[in-house]
């Protein structure tokens, strides 16, 4: 059996799409995976399952939770021994450590030209830091997220979504996957 954690994209924000996590836990149950555990209320689960592709269980998860939840949410999945190498790989470790609050790491489902990176952080215009390892930025937010104009702008460069965590959160997900 794998861990693995399933991260759902723009669930249970500003009231919309809404997904309890007691119901995706049940989902989780329902279709056979084992150990299902939710982390607080932004759509992150833990389960254990057969080995199978993060592209496979993506397309499954998204497709039952639209069918049985009557919700479309696009979810990034990775393995816990993928988890904990997102941490390993962590190419701002001061930052997480000073200040993990402020800290996020955004899964992508592919990974991310080094160019395009470069791109984006030169469109920043703020104090925010930009580094990213495969299919995982990493951004710093000295000054928090909430006025922040750093995501508008590097979301305009790199035209691609995925679902940001913070730092004590993707922590809590890899202690809880397990290794």
């Amino acid at each position: 059996m794998t861990s693995y954690v399933a991260l759902l994209r723009g669930i249970n924000v500003g009231g919309n799409k809404m997904v309890a996590m007691a119901a995706l836990r049940a989902m989780l149950e329902e279709l056979g995976f084992e150990d299902a555990e939710t982390l607080l209320q932004s759509g992150n689960a833990v389960f254990r399952a057969q080995s199978k592709s993060a592209a496979a269980l993506e397309r499954q998860l998204e497709a039952e939770t639209q069918r049985r939840l009557g919700v479309a949410a696009e979810y990034h999945v990775r393995t816990a021994k993928e988890l904990h190498a997102v941490i390993a790989a962590n190419p701002l470790p001061a930052q997480a450590a000073s200040d993990p609050s402020h800290f996020v790491v955004i899964f992508h489902k592919a990974p991310i030209a080094a160019a395009a990176v470069r791109a984006a952080q030169a469109a920043i215009s703020g104090p925010e830091i930009l580094r990213a390892d495969g299919r995982h930025l990493y951004m710093f937010f000295p000054e928090g997220m909430g006025r922040s104009k750093a995501p508008a702008e590097v979301g305009k460069v790199l035209r691609v979504h995925g679902t940001a965590r913070n730092w004590n959160t993707v922590r809590k997900l890899a202690d809880l996957a397990g290794s």
